[in-house]
């Protein structure tokens, strides 16, 4: 079964190098991958270094440029040149560890569960490390249980069934340019039984105290058409298992997004397909405390 490597990347050329060398190392105990690159929009020297890398290795690297247009777009122009059998897609700052490829192979090998879309594994990040309850190990478990019933954030590496994710792309609502990996995962969750959840790493990275949390008001206020979209959908996909907390949380932001998109208190509540009543409740004092966000 060969291997897809999707990176998306934005002028990382003193970062690339530390991946392109996991995956060299990689290719000594599985060589049947290919690494495709979508370089998105970089004005740094990606473009030279990876052309010099394709003449120094055996595997395949697949390199295409594209206007800067955002991560997600740049993934979802990669997943027309995948030809393999299992997609990884890994962030051009973190790398392979030794033998990741070999045990993505011989674990899909082994899947037996038909209607499920991949295989998810922890990704090591440094100076972070989280247990995960054994009874899930070598389960199904679908990403929105996973997060929300028991409560699990651990940062994650998926690997995907190829024919099911060149099906699907990241949605992005108008020139938007971001919204969560999850507004695709909990989709893929409702057609799907979920992923088979292995507890292993094979993706390293480095946790970054100050990064994706010091952002997110930013990210929320540039990008609120995709959130608000996302947490709609989310009040449809609650269970009676999913954690009170995680409710309110949805409740309340999807609240949150109704007035950064300028809907009126009206159509917040009207357009909410679920947790109506809640919602009327806290939709004035969401309003009030959204308008100092």
């Amino acid at each position: 079964m060969k291997i897809s490597i999707v990176t998306a990347t934005y002028n990382r050329e003193k970062l690339l190098p530390t991946l392109y060398e996991s995956i060299k190392k990689n290719y000594d105990t599985f060589s049947d991958f290919e690494w495709i690159i979508q370089d998105d929009g970089s004005i740094d020297q990606t473009k030279q270094l990876v052309r010099k890398w394709t003449k120094e290795v055996s595997f395949p690297i697949i390199y295409h440029f594209q206007e800067n247009a955002g991560k997600m777009r740049a993934i979802n122009q990669a997943m027309l040149f995948v030809t393999g059998d299992i997609v990884l897609e890994v962030d051009s700052d973190d790398y392979l560890l030794d033998e990741a490829l070999l045990q993505i192979h011989q674990d899909y090998l082994h899947l037996q569960e038909e209607n499920v879309y991949g295989i998810l594994y922890k990704r090591r990040l440094l100076g972070k490390n989280t247990t995960v309850n054994q009874e899930l190990d070598n389960q199904v478990v679908s990403l929105f249980d996973l997060h929300n019933r028991y409560g699990y954030d651990f940062d994650m590496n998926l690997t995907f069934k190829a024919d099911i994710r060149k099906k699907y792309s990241y949605i992005l609502e108008d020139e938007e340019k971001f919204v969560t990996e999850a507004r695709l995962y909990y989709y893929l969750d409702q057609l799907y039984d979920g992923m088979k959840f292995i507890d292993e790493e094979i993706v390293v990275g480095e946790y970054l105290t100050d990064g994706y949390s010091k952002n997110i008001k930013e990210m929320f206020k540039k990008y609120p058409k995709g959130y608000y979209a996302f947490f709609r959908e989310c009040l449809g996909y609650i269970k009676k298992n999913t954690l009170f907390k995680r409710k309110l949380y949805f409740i309340k932001h999807y609240i949150l997004f109704s007035y950064l998109t300028k809907k009126s208190i009206k159509e917040c509540i009207k357009e909410a397909s679920f947790y109506k009543e809640w919602i009327t409740l806290l939709v004035i004092p969401g309003y009030i405390k959204a308008s100092r966000f």
